[in-house]
């Protein structure tokens, strides 16, 4: 009994060790996916009421968190039984990042009247600041849910042929990490201004050193928001590039000799302003029609 039992410690104590290697290797190939989700995430979550960006960003984390319940065991069923509707997935998400990053630089260059009478969220009533926050979650959890698909299934690309356990467990780590990780790092960017307001009450003396560092977050809080909101939108284009040449081999094989960051943000680039074009164009046919 007592070395039935050490031996199932010793079986548990192996496998624990391949998870952990394997995860490793997983980890690096959806580092740079993992980069781009906090951008992208951390752009969404900001935004809100001071007093409304703990609850906003802990719905987005609850409903991240569903999204990998949703996918993981969808996952491993397709991986095993119909491999290829994964690619398919990947590509219809791909085309809704690339028209989301676009959409975004269209509204920059072009901004619609709506969004230039938007009253500031002090002046909007209790009931719009509410609908205001709806759309964003909602927002962020469907792209939370193609950039988890994405690292994923890149995640289950590096455990292929391993045993079915193993894909699990490494897999699960990631999705957890996917989502622990970025969104407690999110949390920390939200609310920087809110610690920075805390050093500089930490003591009574003026100019010390921990007035200097509040005062740095505060002030570079707008700064950081700022960047994110180009930095998520440059991400957007290059998570859906990278989907294209990941995925359709004859795009990589086009532009193999090119840089790999430039193709995959170029690529994002015209495909989103494609997408946006023929759902503008239908939405204007669609509205013609209605009016008819």
């Amino acid at each position: 009994m007592a070395s039935g039992f050490f031996a199932l410690l010793d079986d548990i104590a192996t496998l624990m060790d391949d998870v952990s290697v394997m995860a490793k290797v997983a980890g690096k190939k959806t580092a740079g996916i993992l980069g781009d989700d906090l951008a992208v995430n951390a752009e969404k979550a900001s935004g809100f009421m001071s007093s409304r960006e703990i609850p906003v960003l802990w719905a987005i984390t609850k409903g991240s968190l569903l999204n990998k319940i949703i996918i993981l065991p969808i996952a491993f069923l397709l991986s095993a039984f119909i491999p290829v509707a994964i690619t398919v997935i990947l590509i219809i998400g791909g085309l809704y990042l690339a028209y989301e990053g676009a959409e975004k630089i269209y509204e920059f260059f072009f901004p619609h009247a709506h969004a230039e009478e938007k009253p500031a969220l002090q002046e909007m009533s209790e009931e719009a600041i509410l609908k205001y926050e709806k759309e964003k979650v909602k927002s962020a959890i469907l792209t939370d849910f193609i950039l988890s698909v994405e690292i994923i299934i890149i995640a289950l690309g590096t455990v292929t042929g391993e045993e079915l356990i193993n894909q699990i467990i490494v897999v699960t780590i990631i999705a957890l990490v996917a989502t622990v990780g970025v969104y407690g790092i999110v949390a920390l960017i939200v609310r920087m201004d809110e610690f920075g307001a805390k050093l500089i009450d930490l003591n009574e003396e003026e100019d010390s050193f921990s007035d200097k560092v509040g005062k740095f977050l505060v002030s570079a809080l707008p700064v950081v928001i700022k960047s994110l909101s180009v930095i998520g939108t440059i991400a957007l284009l290059l998570v859906s590039g990278g989907i294209f040449t990941h995925n359709l081999h004859f795009i990589h094989d086009l532009f193999e000799t090119w840089p790999s960051m430039l193709v995959e943000f170029l690529l994002g680039l015209v495909v989103g302003f494609l997408v946006l074009l023929v759902v503008s164009g239908s939405k204007k046919v669609y509205h013609s029609l209605k009016g008819n």
